[in-house]
């Protein structure tokens, strides 16, 4: 009797372990409360503005064309680049320093039009300021490298997008976003799967320099261990009950 409920007890444990194996995992699919029909209110996206070694460009145009000129440092079409100083300023043709640190793209764009026709130098300048250097990084199973700020309300979506979504193992329950203000650094955690906590959260619009780390799952975990997996899967259970009950009829 007791062998026998031994055995029933082997039985069910690779049983179980062979469902486990089976089951579908619940913490892949993104926005999983996102039904038709509902919506959500959006975090008010958070403007980017520039901070001390931000690399920006700048282009000033008119119908002028030798006017114009005057304002350039031989950056072509594209405009000149600066690198905001330690101060948050730049120096800039014609204007001397002009502090950009706390601006965004359109405030900085109209301050320097501004400055431009208060000195009379051009009528009606047209000015344009884009990001140069500005930047997110992105760690772990999103893949690793910088990704590029090409707009003013760039989302974690779109960095994750950029790298051609997660890795399959990467867990989208907890992705953690690391920001930084005035020296001090701040951890957040977004979870993917669900639309209201993403479209809430303070970082679902980034920040140049934000760090996106996405931690692998536990099985990608054991993956680096000696075991590995071997201990989750049905032919581990499998060989081990058949060991048991060949040892117990060899001690019979």
């Amino acid at each position: 009797m007791k062998k026998a409920h031994l055995f029933l007890g082997i039985t069910l444990v690779v049983a179980l372990a062979m469902l486990s194996s089976c089951s579908v995992p619940k913490d892949i699919a993104y926005f999983q409360d996102f039904n038709p029909g509902k919506s959500i209110v959006v975090q008010n996206p958070v403007e980017i503005k520039f901070k001390a070694d931000d690399e920006i460009r700048i282009m000033v145009s008119s119908d002028k064309k030798e006017l114009a000129e005057q304002f350039s440092l031989g950056g072509g079409s594209e405009g000149s680049r600066y690198t905001i100083d330690s101060e948050g300023s730049i120096r800039f043709p014609m204007l001397g320093k002009i502090h950009v640190a706390g601006l965004n793209r359109q405030e900085l764009q109209e301050a320097i039009r501004d400055q431009i026709m208060e000195k009379g130098l051009i009528r009606d300048p047209i000015v344009t300021v884009d990001y140069s250097n500005l930047y997110v990084i992105v760690l772990g199973a999103a893949g690793t490298g910088r990704i590029q700020i090409d707009r003013d309300k760039f989302t974690i979506l779109d960095a994750i997008g950029s790298k051609g979504d997660l890795n399959i193992n990467g867990l989208r329950t907890n992705v953690k976003v690391i920001r930084e203000n005035y020296g001090k650094k701040t951890v957040y955690e977004v979870n993917l799967c669900s639309a209201e906590d993403l479209y809430s959260s303070p970082v679902y619009y980034l920040q140049q320099n934000d760090v996106i780390y996405v931690e692998m799952n536990n099985k990608e975990k054991r993956n680096a261990t000696v075991m590995g997996n071997s201990t989750v899967q049905p032919s581990f259970w499998i060989s081990m009950a058949t060991f048991i009950v060949g040892a117990m009829a060899w001690f019979k």
